[in-house]
């Protein structure tokens, strides 16, 4: 997947076992990833249901880390708009 002109390279994240905070917003106009002073903000164009934002989050950060989007797990936030993500790095690592 070629990776989309609206999100910052956050290779440097891509740390196993990095905790990642991102702020997400829902039903946006365009799908776009935002570092802020205060961290990550994350606006996909997906109503927040049936996971649907939480997938789309999930694939714009690993995007922008240059990883898979399996690498990544949904830790916490699975209904608030706060979340934390985890990088596993693929070598068969869990929480």
């Amino acid at each position: 997947m070629a990776k989309p002109r609206d999100i910052p390279d956050l290779t440097r994240l891509a740390v196993p076992g990095a905790e990642i905070a991102v702020k997400a917003t829902p039903r946006a106009a365009r799908a776009r990833l935002v570092e802020e002073s205060g961290g990550l903000r994350a606006y996909v164009t997906v109503p927040p249901e049936d996971g649907k934002a939480n997938a789309a989050v999930q694939a714009l950060l690993a995007a922008a880390m240059g990883v898979a989007p399996s690498h990544l797990t949904l830790v916490r936030g699975q209904t608030a708009r706060n979340k934390v993500f985890v990088y596993l790095d693929g070598a068969g690592a869990s929480r």
